[in-house]
């Protein structure tokens, strides 16, 4: 705990004895919300891994995830345009939110503990899955409220990261405890409290408004300008590489959906990979892969996940953001050549190190680029909208290989043509801006973003104003 408060040293300065205190700055209240949801996720995960979510065959696993995977895309649609303008404009909406998100966890978890043998657990541990995003989503518009300046937005964001990554890696392990000596129900029951936890951490958080009037066009522009929404397909396509790389793993290692019977487009998929010559990591659902190979997959995407924290603010120094987004998707192109070509656990663990950080490294860059190309922007109301496109694309990527059963060496040569897609996409989009450039026109399609001029807020105002415009209370 000593190192996440460490971490949590950003905001605006207190005076007394409660400077050094964990929850003296908004910033500090957040990371420790982020701390107790990072926790309850890796309690929850260690939970059903010796439950029927990881026994049921795979045939039959594959039709329940991929339909509750679709389910998934619903909520998000109506959070997007319905729910999240209205609570942005509220004061304290997105707070709620957050603390809803616990008490909804808590409720989930509860119901997951008495379904563990049962078929319920798949559309509950779903479920489970929806609150965590609409959480990330909330999170994502409060940071800008929680930080002294914009320059700090990408330093945050990185605390953060390592924040759940510490907190993941930690909190599985009683979990892991609980489920073995006691069994699965005992654990969730822990996921329970922790998520408890959150929600009244929450409501300690300021009550921020994240947008107090509706987006100007000046606004709307300056987000549709041409460095904006490059950078967003390129963070777009990191974001379905993890969800794909998420589910193609988690059923490699399963068996890849050997047993019968199965849908014909899933016999099709596995008589494709047969007459390829290529065999599961795992085998068939019988035998399975040995649990350190979850092990080692969720070690290399949690050191990745890490490792991009750590080193996205030191690149910036020495790159611009546009060069590292070129640098990390090139990584992953040659990390998923490398692992097609090597596979096994070899294979997987370079797979899941280079995506973590591929994945990292770019949305502290994207954050970075939206703060420098949309400087009217109000910043919550944009990473929120943002944070639920890229969550879309992550539900869409995962249900690839949910779908069609795709061995794992074959997966990473598809992660590898589309970051590679999405690496020549992004080239030829910068290209088309230094033709603008150099026929006068500028390198964004809005330059009446260049000129607004936004006057300060009334001192009298008491609440926070998540964006460009805000003070510090």
């Amino acid at each position: 705990m000593r190192l996440v408060r460490r971490l949590a040293q950003l905001g605006p300065p207190v005076s007394g004895p409660v400077a050094a205190d964990f929850a003296a700055t908004p910033f500090a209240r957040l990371a420790r919300v982020q701390a107790f949801a990072s926790a309850c996720d890796a309690v929850v995960t260690a939970s059903l891994a010796g439950s029927l979510f990881f026994s049921i065959p795979t045939g039959e696993a594959r039709g329940q995830v991929a339909l509750y995977l679709l389910l998934t895309i619903a909520p998000f649609a109506i959070v997007g345009p319905l729910i999240g303008p209205a609570l942005d404009r509220a004061k304290g909406g997105r707070r709620m939110l957050i603390v809803g998100t616990g008490v909804v966890r808590v409720v989930i978890c509860l119901a997951m503990a008495r379904s563990v043998d049962s078929l319920l657990l798949f559309p509950l541990a779903f479920a489970f899955l929806v609150s965590g995003k609409a959480y990330l989503i909330a999170r994502s518009a409060l940071i800008p409220g929680v930080v002294r300046t914009d320059d700090e937005l990408v330093e945050a964001n990185s605390k953060l990261s390592l924040v759940s990554t510490i907190l993941s890696a930690v909190g599985g392990v009683p979990g892991i405890i609980i489920q073995v000596v006691v069994g699965a129900e005992w654990s969730l029951a822990l996921a329970a409290i922790i998520a408890a936890a959150q929600a009244v951490a929450a409501l300690k958080l300021p009550r921020t408004r994240v947008a107090a009037e509706p987006e100007t066009e000046v606004e709307e522009a300056e987000l549709r300008s041409t460095g904006v929404v490059l950078a967003s397909e390129a963070m777009g396509m990191l974001r379905g590489i993890v969800g794909f790389l998420t589910f193609l793993l988690a059923f490699d290692l399963r068996g890849g959906g050997g047993d019968t019977p199965v849908p014909a487009g899933l016999a099709l998929g596995r008589a494709v990979r047969d007459s390829a010559g290529f065999e599961s990591l795992g085998g068939t659902v019988d035998t399975g892969s040995p649990s350190w190979h979850f092990a080692a997959a969720l070690a290399g995407a949690g050191v990745g996940t890490m490792l991009g924290s750590v080193v996205a603010p030191h690149l910036r120094r020495l790159a611009s953001e546009e060069r590292i987004l070129r640098g990390v998707l090139a990584g992953t192109v040659v990390a998923g050549l490398l692992a097609a070509l090597v596979g096994g656990v070899v294979g997987l663990v370079v797979a899941a190190l280079a995506v973590g950080t591929a994945a990292s490294t770019g949305k502290q860059c994207f954050d970075s680029i939206v703060q420098r190309d949309a400087p009217d922007a109000n910043r919550g109301r944009s990473f929120a909208r943002f944070e639920t496109r890229f969550q879309l694309v992550w539900v869409l990527g995962g249900f690839l290989p949910v779908v069609v059963p795709i061995p794992a060496r074959i997966g990473y040569v598809v992660l590898a043509a589309a970051a590679g897609f999405a690496l020549s996409t992004y080239l030829a989009g910068q290209r088309g801006v230094g033709r603008r450039r150099r026929a006068g026109r500028g390198p964004f399609d809005a330059p009446a973003a260049e000129t607004a001029v936004v006057g300060p807020r009334p001192d009298s105002e008491p609440e926070l104003t998540v964006g460009p415009e805000r003070r510090a209370p």
